[in-house]
């Protein structure tokens, strides 16, 4: 479990390290360090540009493959560069805030019928993260604010897996996980 005061300073260290990375400086982790940021974990880091909320970056790692900190530095520089908008600019970084997302460990959802799927997913609570045919999508929890309906989540998270099919969804590989989110108020302050 991640503390409030931890939290921040992971959102501090995006942005700083974004920062840093938009201006060629070599990047720092932290001198007030705490041992969870030497877990491995996985973490999404997202930009939104305010105060509209529109998205303008979001890039992570869903597996705990790295430590925590290491996860941070390199999914805020990815957000910085998400394919899917322009390369942010320095002139930018005073118009968005940054959010990090921390992740538990994905479990796969055992199911036989998609009605069974259906019940075990908690909207507003779980992450999802869809497998098929050598695709894959991921939804933050954070999705759900705007896909509040469980088919069309699902439906959406198919899409952005690539694939065609709407009800891919309903004979994919199913992970589902849960997140700590910590996130500035406005552009650099928590």
């Amino acid at each position: 479990m991640i503390k409030e005061k931890q939290g921040k300073i992971l959102v501090n260290f995006a942005r700083k390290t974004i920062k840093k990375f938009l201006t060629g400086k070599k990047i720092t982790v932290p001198s007030n360090y705490y041992e969870v940021f030497e877990e491995k974990r996985g973490v999404f880091v997202t930009l939104e540009e305010y105060p509209s909320g529109d998205l303008r970056g979001c890039i992570g790692l869903p597996y705990p493959e790295k430590t925590l900190i290491k996860s941070v530095e390199d999914a805020a520089i990815s957000a910085s560069r998400d394919p899917r908008f322009p390369p942010l600019d320095i002139k930018e970084l005073d118009k968005i805030t940054v959010e990090v997302s921390v992740l538990t460990e994905p479990e796969k959802i055992e199911f036989e019928i998609p009605e069974q799927l259906l019940k075990k997913i908690k909207v507003g609570e779980d992450g999802l993260i869809l497998k098929k045919d050598f695709r894959s999508g991921l939804f933050l929890p954070q999705v759900w604010e705007k896909l509040p309906d469980k088919k069309e989540f699902l439906e959406n998270l198919s899409y952005k897996a690539g694939l065609k099919n709407p009800d891919a969804w309903k004979s994919a590989d199913i992970f589902k996980f849960q997140v700590q989110a910590f996130k500035e108020k406005e552009p650099g302050k928590i």
